[in-house]
């Protein structure tokens, strides 16, 4: 057997675990795809003669592509739109994209996706998949204390964060709903969306962006957001769904909502620069 088929049968024997590396890393079966994929290409690049242990070193080069992702994925936050919630993943030609997204559960992704990229790979290749602090180290360029540090930092934040509910993706569908149809002037999506009693509250720098101090029931509410939100996104504020506002990177108002069953029950917008300061803001998609 030649040596590329030799790699080429080793990598397959790999690819499971890649996969669930990648995707436990990156929450996304699409980025899972591309970076499996460029793993195999560093790896039909490379002389890996002296390699003792191939699955580790593959372990190395798809988690050293999963960072560089999540950094990239970083900056982009920085301008008016950003990154993604976790995508739910289908069966893929291996069977195992399904089985694989279960064994994470949805919460925990979330959760990883409000930590920096540093930190979920330390706590991802450490707590998930028993790699060395040693080995973590020369990935994110720190010493082996420093790695451990960022695992135990990350770890904190998994287990301090209340899990998301686990209709999340249904309340996400809500919100995404109410957000089209305030784009589109839908007035009967937007009465749909919200609660017959639903209260709309504003702040005082909000009220002072042109909103009302107050507005109660769906159909004034409704009347207010008609053909609105045209800049506005879906995001998490300090691990809960809401919408923000973001023009030029940067964060002017924040629409904190309360969901009822399958309706909007309460919106209030925050527009004070003080307060907002404070919000851990993750964009959606």
């Amino acid at each position: 057997m030649d040596e590329k088929k030799f790699l080429a049968r080793q990598f397959e024997a790999n690819r499971a675990h890649l996969r669930a590396v990648a995707y436990r890393m990156l929450g996304s079966t699409s980025e899972v795809d591309d970076t499996v994929q460029e793993t195999w290409l560093r790896l039909s690049r490379s002389d890996t003669s002296a390699v003792e242990n191939l699955g580790g070193w593959l372990t190395t080069v798809v988690a050293r592509v999963c960072l560089d992702m999540l950094r990239s994925r970083k900056s982009r936050r920085e301008e008016p739109m950003g990154p993604h919630v976790p995508e739910p993943a289908d069966d893929d030609a291996y069977g195992r994209d399904a089985e694989m997204a279960d064994s994470v559960g949805a919460a925990l992704l979330v959760v990883l996706e409000t930590l920096a990229p540093a930190e979920r790979l330390a706590f991802v290749l450490h707590d998930m998949f028993a790699v060395p602090f040693e080995e973590i180290a020369p990935i994110v360029g720190r010493t082996p204390a420093a790695a451990r540090q960022l695992a135990s930092r990350a770890r904190r934040r998994v287990q301090g964060s209340p899990p998301p509910d686990a209709d999340f993706g249904r309340q996400k569908n809500i919100v995404d709903a109410f957000l089209k149809a305030s784009r589109e002037g839908d007035f009967e999506g937007l009465l749909a969306a919200l609660d017959p009693d639903v209260v709309f509250r504003a702040d005082a720098a909000a009220q002072r962006l042109g909103a009302l101090a107050e507005i109660r029931g769906a159909t004034a509410v409704a009347e207010t957001f008609k053909g609105r939100a045209q800049a506005a996104k879906p995001v998490l504020v300090d691990g809960t769904l809401a919408v923000a506002v973001i023009i030029g990177g940067q964060l002017r108002i924040v629409l904190r909502l309360t969901l009822s069953g399958e309706r909007i029950s309460a919106v209030d917008a925050v527009a004070d620069a003080e307060r907002l300061g404070t919000f851990d803001v993750t964009v959606l998609p």
